[in-house]
């Protein structure tokens, strides 16, 4: 995961980095005020009239949507089944935020990635040229 942030990073001033964390902060407790208002809003809207239960409170609906959260297993890993466990660990293997191999980005770049770009470049252009040189035949 450093890799990660040493990549993101990279090129940013201190003070942008702060920028970028303060607007995290506000960004998430705006979506957690937004979050809190619309099952507020759904609540009282769609509850009393269906089944007849009590409207709810700004507080009530965040507590709701917290205690969904803990029943249906989105604040964490999920169960703790084995399975589940092994199917991450593969998954994580092969995943594209694998980051440990980012270390060899700046060096492949520098020794063969401009050769190797040009070579795909003429491919691609060879490709459309053969193409629109082939009549339709149909």
């Amino acid at each position: 995961m450093t890799n990660f942030f040493t990549h993101k990073f990279r090129k940013k001033s201190p003070i942008e980095i702060v920028g970028i964390i303060i607007f995290g902060a506000i960004a998430i407790t705006g979506l957690a005020i937004l979050f809190g208002f619309v099952i507020m809003w759904l609540w009282n809207w769609l509850m009393p009239e269906i089944f007849g239960l009590t409207t709810l409170t700004y507080w009530q609906a965040v507590g709701v949507f917290i205690l969904l959260k803990i029943f249906l297993g989105g604040c964490g890993s999920g169960s703790g089944k084995k399975s589940s466990k092994d199917s991450n660990d593969a998954c994580k293997k092969d995943s594209k935020t694998d980051f440990s191999k980012w270390k060899y980005y700046d060096k492949f770049w520098k020794e063969e990635g401009d050769e190797y770009y040009k070579q795909y470049i003429e491919r691609q252009s060879n490709q459309v040229e053969e193409d629109t040189s082939k009549p339709e035949s149909e």
